[in-house]
């Protein structure tokens, strides 16, 4: 099957699914194919603390993974998703002790977090992006997943087009609502101003 390198566009809040539920964009690296999977909040806030590379207290379930994994001599090659039956998204993450190479199945959330604590590449087979992934038009920002869209990002919304207050006003609402990938963006654009 025909590999194709993918990587992470983006992660917002499902406006379609149920509460807590998160939209992770995936992007065809060298195409427009884009390929939204629904993911929940805790696989959600473990993907966005390591893209923001902030350091809970305590490790979460990915970096002990991590841990256990160098400990073993074990390392992470890359992670695929693999696969798309009813609705549902199958992942691989290929890792190997230098002798062998083994597949483990995961889930697409658990399989990214984790390949970003390994800074590994992102695939999936051109099957999966035929049958699932979309092309957005220049003035479309949103991504149909099923007969409802999650919103994405919006035009004209962009950090940079808000004052000093409209953003700090921004980051309290942020924090309130725990949406802390959304708060460490506000918070970086306030810092660059600085």
């Amino acid at each position: 099957m025909e590999k194709v390198k993918i990587e992470i566009l983006g992660l917002s809040s499902s406006q379609s699914q149920s509460t807590g539920s998160f939209a992770l964009v995936l992007g065809e690296v060298d195409g427009e194919r884009r390929l939204p999977i629904i993911i929940g909040m805790f696989e959600a806030q473990a993907i966005a603390l390591e893209i923001e590379k902030i350091t809970p207290n305590r490790p979460m379930t990915h970096d002990l993974f991590k841990s256990f994994a160098h400990a073993f001599n074990y390392e992470i090659t890359e992670v695929i998703i693999s696969d798309l039956k009813e609705g549902i998204f199958f992942a691989k993450i290929v890792c190997t002790d230098g002798a062998r190479t083994m597949e483990v199945d995961s889930r697409p959330s658990d399989a990214i977090a984790i390949g970003i604590r390994f800074g590994v590449p992102f695939y999936t087979y051109e099957s999966v992006l035929a049958e699932a992934g979309i092309i957005l038009t220049d003035d479309e920002e949103i991504v149909e997943e099923q007969d409802e869209p999650v919103v994405v990002e919006k035009k004209g919304d962009r950090l940079q087009d808000f004052t000093i207050d409209k953003l700090n006003e921004m980051l309290d609402e942020a924090l309130k609502a725990e949406d802390y990938e959304r708060a460490a963006k506000i918070r970086d654009e306030i810092n660059r101003r600085s």
